[in-house]
């Protein structure tokens, strides 16, 4: 074997071994119950996706019927329902907040932001961050704060 052939097994094996270690970490599909015209909830697909996360995009007349069907009590919604690893998802959770939620798997409905704070993934203006915190939603339809923007 010459030189020339053993740099290109080598490097093949290198790129077999990433392939398949992205294959390893690969991220559950996310599906996205919204509205056609909510453009909002477009930049938090785009968030999802820039993050690796597979999206299929449902567009619905009525994202609160989504939000029912998935557990997420009304008083917690926001203008997009997600589903994703067996979790519902509502509003403009960060990418790395369903990571979590993925890794920890506890036992739960899912996560949820409601309303629609300026600065959550999605709805970007300009500099302007107001806090929120992303809830865990029980299976009992109770809350618990999973974590607290900005970030500090």
């Amino acid at each position: 074997m010459n030189r020339r052939s053993f740099i290109s097994l080598a490097a093949g094996g290198v790129a077999l071994q990433a392939l398949g270690a992205r294959a390893a970490n690969r991220l559950p599909p996310v599906e996205v119950f919204k509205n056609p015209t909510c453009g909002c909830c477009g930049g938090w697909v785009d968030h999802l996706k820039a993050a690796g996360f597979p999206v299929k995009v449902t567009l619905t007349d009525d994202p609160s019927a989504a939000r029912r069907r998935f557990g997420i009590p009304d008083r917690l919604g926001s203008c997009h329902t997600a589903v994703v690893g067996g979790y519902a998802i509502e509003g403009h959770v960060p990418a790395r907040e369903i990571q979590r939620l993925l890794a920890r798997r506890p036992d739960a409905i899912g996560l949820a932001v409601p309303d629609m704070p300026a600065g959550s993934p999605g709805m970007e203006v300009g500099s302007r961050q107001h806090p929120y915190h992303v809830l865990l939603i029980d299976r009992r339809g109770q809350e618990t704060v999973f974590a607290t923007y900005p970030k500090t």
